[in-house]
């Protein structure tokens, strides 16, 4: 059995993606690791980042961002769809780069793998998520409007393409690229679920950084390339009121310790409970926070949330 890792990144070090803990976390488990690496700005340093992992399983392929081609945020997915096209694993391994695994989850991560690999009608594998927020000691886990599960291993079939802005996967039989924004002629992947968490870290920067990053993933969704300048519109993120968003108690991923202990803005964020300003982010709004209490009381499970994927078991 052989494990491809695969991600696409591009600008990872000016908006402070953890890329190299992402990388690292999994490389343990991976035989290879591959790497679309996106036409990076001069000023940025992700390559620098990757390379200074110094792992003979890295491959990194150069790919350039045609948004004009792949507008409405699907170049994530085409950026995506070629990195995985590089693997050779029988199972591929999905990071993004704010995205990174608890070695402790290793095991279980490998014996899916193992246990699933001759059962052909499991077509991947589904993985609970940590989702930070503002800093390293708050996150949602259970909260309505926060994906709880995705899909992060693949079986490694031409039809099964990246979807939409690469949250997730679809099996596309009949592929052209006007696919990876539609439903017809796709189909949800069957999964079963595994024993591992995600840590996503993507909503973990300083303010500005956060704002920047923003107005970056936002250029996605754009018909034409957007100017840098043009871009920065937003200046600096509002967080919230941080005692408002449920505690993190649980440990985070070694790889993760060094980017843990450079934490330096939180007299930036507001630690109280008083919001000082209109509900702006999704879990903020008193109708998610309705639903968040009604599926804490009665439907563990969740309720109204989209699910791409088919769970068998």
């Amino acid at each position: 059995m052989k494990i491809s890792g695969f991600t696409m990144v591009k600008n990872a070090g000016k908006l402070f993606y953890p890329i190299q803990e992402s990388i690292r976390s999994v490389l343990p488990l991976v035989d290879e690791y591959v790497i679309a690496l996106g036409d990076c700005d001069p000023e940025d340093n992700t390559r620098q980042m990757i390379e200074e992992i110094n792992s003979p399983k890295i491959k990194i392929v150069e790919t350039i961002w045609d948004v004009k081609e792949y507008p409405h945020g699907s170049i994530l997915a085409q950026q995506t769809d070629v990195a995985k096209a590089n693997c050779e694993g029988d199972w591929l391994f999905y990071m993004q780069a704010d995205e990174v695994i608890h070695e402790k989850d290793h095991p279980a991560i490998r014996k899916a793998c193992e246990d699933n690999l001759e059962k052909k009608d499991v077509e991947g594998l589904l993985f609970r998520y940590i989702h930070f927020w503002g800093d390293y000691n708050h996150a949602f886990t259970k909260n309505h409007g926060w994906y709880r599960n995705e899909i992060r291993v693949i079986r490694n079939k031409t039809e099964i393409h990246s979807w939409r802005d690469a949250q997730s996967f679809r099996v596309i039989p009949d592929f052209k690229k006007e696919k990876y924004l539609e439903k017809e002629g796709t189909r949800k992947l069957n999964v079963v679920k595994v024993d591992a968490d995600v840590y996503h870290y993507g909503w973990v920067r300083p303010p500005k950084l956060m704002a920047k990053k923003t107005s970056h993933f936002q250029s996605c969704y754009e018909d034409d390339n957007i100017k840098e300048a043009d871009m920065e519109v937003i200046s600096s993120i509002d967080f919230g009121a941080m005692d408002l968003i449920p505690k993190y108690i649980g440990n985070h991923p070694p790889v993760m310790t060094k980017k843990i202990a450079s934490f330096d803005w939180a007299d930036e964020l507001n630690y109280s409970k008083e919001l000082n300003r209109k509900p702006t982010h999704k879990h903020e709004k008193p109708k998610y926070r309705f639903l968040t209490a009604v599926e804490k009381l009665c439907f563990p499970n969740g309720i109204f949330n989209f699910k791409n994927y088919e769970l068998l078991r």
